[in-house]
């Protein structure tokens, strides 16, 4: 198959595309690139710098399948420009849905959020529960599911509910909680914890990355699927890091009252495994950073970066 890859520059693209390469796919991967581009040269690769909001720049001619993973990430990025977010988030990903159905596109994967529920205190958050987003980034995902699934009559369409994913990536974020826990410890000897109650889903890269290469090749699997399997407090995460990387937690107040807890016994039902913990990411990124492959810089931090390069 011939693959469209938005944000194939990115966190997780940058993992993706060498898998799909690695199973036989050509891959058209299209970026901004805000943050650089660090896919490895391959013969089934082209690598297109392109804003996903002008939609004449994308030529959608000889694809076979969309995965749409271009989004302004994480909470503090929406609502540092809500304008852009918007444009990015939620109206590219209508053009870009309808662009595909007129050009016979019959397959389109999109990585939404499982902040998409805002804050639940089902114990069991499944996909049929109301959403009730509460900041730019989880309303612009909401809505782009909506669009999306206004075109399921003309094409398959997958909408994967992430929960926060951890471990690592060439194109690395330090600002998701287990990667941003594990470099304090590691830079400090010290983990700073804000409340520390707050229940965060967690899914390691290497899963969440499967998770689109298991959708693709199994269309009869459509609709919403949440994809998350570690439920557990930012406490537990703190421990966790501490114990492998022998850090003090230190705690202080936290008027953040986000809970995520997603259930995925949706997608557990069509045959996925995961293979990977949060125990593997914080091993990972303990040594890669002692190899020197991760370091502490602003790149890493989303939020920094746009400040600096995009939003000023």
């Amino acid at each position: 198959m011939k693959i469209f890859v938005t944000g194939a520059c990115g966190y997780k693209g940058t993992v993706l595309v060498p898998k799909l390469l690695a199973r036989g796919h050509k891959v058209v991967a299209f970026d901004i690139m805000w943050f650089g581009n660090h896919l490895k040269p391959h013969p089934g690769l082209e690598v297109i710098k392109g804003d996903v909001r002008n939609i004449g720049e994308i030529n959608l001619d000889g694809i076979d399948a969309i995965i749409h993973l271009s989004s302004i990430a994480n909470d503090p990025c929406g609502d540092l420009d809500p304008k852009l977010t918007w444009e990015v988030s939620a109206l590219a990903t209508m053009q870009l849905a309808d662009k595909a159905v007129r050009k016979g596109i019959k397959r389109f994967i999109y990585a939404s959020s499982g902040s998409v529920y805002g804050v639940k205190d089902e114990p069991q958050v499944t996909e049929d529960l109301e959403l009730k987003p509460i900041s730019e980034y989880n309303k612009t995902k909401m809505v782009a599911e909506r669009v999306l699934l206004s075109y399921a009559k003309d094409m398959v369409v997958q909408i994967i509910r992430p929960a926060t994913v951890c471990g690592y990536s060439p194109r690395m974020r330090l600002d998701v909680s287990v990667n941003m826990l594990t470099m304090q410890a590691l830079a400090n000897r010290r983990i700073t914890v804000f409340g520390g109650k707050q229940v965060r889903p967690n899914i390691h890269i290497d899963d969440i990355t499967d998770v689109y290469t298991f959708m693709l090749d199994h269309p009869e699997h459509h609709g919403i699927y949440n994809a998350g399997f570690e439920n557990i407090s930012i406490m537990e995460i703190a421990e966790r890091v501490s114990h492998q990387a022998e850090a003090e937690i230190v705690v202080t107040e936290s008027n953040d009252p986000r809970s995520y807890r997603v259930n995925s016994d949706k997608l557990l039902a069509t045959g996925f495994r995961p293979k990977k913990t949060v125990n593997d990411a914080i091993r990972e990124i303990i040594e890669k950073q002692r190899s020197g492959e991760i370091k502490d810089e602003e790149c890493n931090y989303n939020l920094k970066w746009m400040q600096r390069e995009v939003v000023k």
